[in-house]
């Protein structure tokens, strides 16, 4: 696969997971925290295992090793975002998620002991700013979401990064599809001993589960662990800094949330930083 392709491929799952807050929020009107991951990747798992059954039958056990690392760091991620949005709006959770491209490098900078560039301190900085302007409101507080949306975004980072690793060493398609599985049952576990699990009570809590489960999941993710092993970590991540942008688009036209002058800056601010932290 050619490097552009790569490029548009995880620009479609950008556009995706943009859309993704929306549906959590629908969802979590029907069912609870843990019950919506569980149901999610569940149905995403037995989505893609049965269209490519033959190719899943040949799965290894460094894919499986891989599969449940990277499982339980999507429902770590998951839990974070989901519990967040209780307390934050769509448009805040996706420019915050939007963090993922500083942490990237950042994690790099600290693993392989490399002296930070002095883009990545103002990139820091100006998302840190665009942080506050966007997050904080009168009386001066930030919500206990928004915190989480960032150590979601954190948690991602390394997840993309353990991805650029596993993606040349192991199938990437059976790959994308047994991390689904283990992050539903991770959720299903949870829902058992926390939740009393449940199906949804309405049709458009069906709909919003089912557009997560196929398009977001099943499709997102799937498509991310393929072609990232035609590109790097940091091109990634740079891509998935559009994320908040359809987050907002999303947030604004179907749940008509507003965001403020500060919040637009801020906004302004912290994806300029992003994109900074990843251009040569």
């Amino acid at each position: 696969m050619k490097p552009l392709k790569a490029d548009l491929l995880l620009l479609f799952v950008t556009v995706c997971w943009g859309s993704s807050y929306l549906f959590m929020k629908v969802g979590l009107d029907s069912v609870s925290e843990f019950n919506l991951i569980a149901l999610r990747f569940g149905l995403a798992f037995l989505f893609a295992s049965a269209i490519f059954y033959r190719r899943f039958m040949k799965i290894d056990r460094a894919t499986v090793k891989f599969a449940a690392l990277l499982g339980f760091i999507l429902f770590i991620i998951f839990t974070l975002v989901t519990f967040g949005l209780k307390t934050t709006t769509t448009s805040n959770a996706g420019f915050l998620i939007s963090l993922t491209v500083i942490f990237v490098p950042l994690i790099s900078t600290v693993v392989y002991r490399n002296k930070p560039e002095t883009k990545l301190i103002i990139s820091i900085l100006l998302a840190i700013i665009g942080i506050a302007l966007l997050t904080i409101q009168l009386p001066f507080r930030i919500q206990f979401g928004d915190l989480l949306c960032i150590a979601a975004a954190f948690c991602y980072a390394i997840h993309i990064l353990v991805v650029g690793s596993a993606a040349h060493k192991v199938d990437t398609l059976n790959l994308g599809i047994l991390q689904l599985g283990f992050a539903g049952f991770f959720g299903f576990v949870f829902s058992l001993l926390l939740e009393t699990p449940t199906f949804p009570d309405s049709t458009i809590s069906w709909i919003a589960i089912l557009a997560l489960s196929i398009l977001c999941s099943g499709v997102g993710f799937i498509l991310q662990i393929v072609a990232q092993q035609y590109t790097t970590p940091v091109r990634t991540g740079l891509i998935f800094s559009l994320e908040p942008v359809f987050a907002a688009i999303v947030g604004v036209v179907f749940a008509h949330e507003v965001i403020t002058g500060a919040g637009y800056i801020g906004a302004a601010l912290m994806l300029f930083g992003v994109i900074l932290s990843s251009i040569k």
